[in-house]
This record gives C-alpha cells, structure tokens and sequence, in this order.
C-alpha cells in the first residue's frame, strides 16, 4: 500500500456496503475506523451501497488517491485485507452496488485524476466476523491507518 500511495498527501476513503448485512458491511467499518482516527490529510467518505454518488464529492475534495473500502470474498481468512486488481473483478459478479465497481474505479480516476485503489475485506460469508476475525481485521487495520498516517507527514 506504500508503494500505491506514493506521495499523495490528500487522501479519500470510500466506505462501500450494507451496513445492515453482517457480511457486506466490512467496507462502511473500516471506513468508520479510519474515519474516527482523524488523520490529517485523509477524508473519508460514506457511499454505502452507491459508491458512484461520491464522485461529486471527491471531486470538489481534489484527493491525489481515493481508496475504495468494501467487503470482497477473496477466498482469504475472515477479517483479510487486501488490494484488488479491478481486472480480476468479474464483469458478472452478483454485487450490491447498482455500477461495477470497476467501472466507478475508472470514472472516478478520469473525473478527479486520482489514482484509485480497492481494498477488499474478506468477511465470514455465514455471519458477522466471529472473534478470531474480527481481531485478525484490527490487526490489519492498525497497519493501514500507519500507512496513512506516515502519509499525513
């Protein structure tokens, strides 16, 4: 992620999912997390199940990387998280959002000239993360939010 992030010094986190599903609501909870550190230089964003009606908002906020956060079955262990290549993204895939996400990846880069990553969490695709997950997921997330914030300079 260090690598992806480069230089960018405004950053946009776009929290993806049903807050009401156990399972696809992963992408909204970290966003939340991320949200409640209050990292300078990063600005989180709600989309919830539309992520395509944020490009607005991103782009009067000008981030130089926007970072898509939504649950994404990777065949990992629960409370995973991971970069996804939106070329591995089958057109086909059942999805709660009415747009491919691939596709808002790319309307995104070409409306705000950000580079554009997917975070995928992998949830427990039965229930909500049991324990084990769910700290396997904290884990993970205090090692982004130390990339963001070695980003916020």
């Amino acid at each position: 992620m260090r690598q992806r992030l480069g230089a960018a010094r405004r950053i946009a986190i776009v929290g993806i999912g049903d807050e009401q599903s156990g399972v696809d609501r992963l992408g909204m909870l970290v966003a939340r997390e991320i949200d409640g550190m209050h990292i300078p230089g990063v600005r989180v964003f709600f989309a919830g199940t539309v992520p395509e009606s944020m490009t607005g908002p991103l782009r009067t906020f000008q981030p130089n990387h926007v970072i898509l956060t939504d649950a994404a079955e990777m065949g990992a262990p629960p409370g995973t998280i991971a970069v996804i290549d939106p070329a591995r993204i089958p057109e086909d895939h059942f999805s709660t959002h009415a747009l491919p996400l691939s596709e808002v990846m790319e309307f995104i880069e070409k409306d705000t000239g950000a580079k554009v990553t997917l975070v995928g969490i992998q949830p427990d695709v039965n229930r909500d993360l049991n324990p084990e997950g769910q700290d396997f997921l904290d884990r993970n997330l205090v090692e982004l939010m130390g990339v963001l914030r070695e980003r916020s300079g």
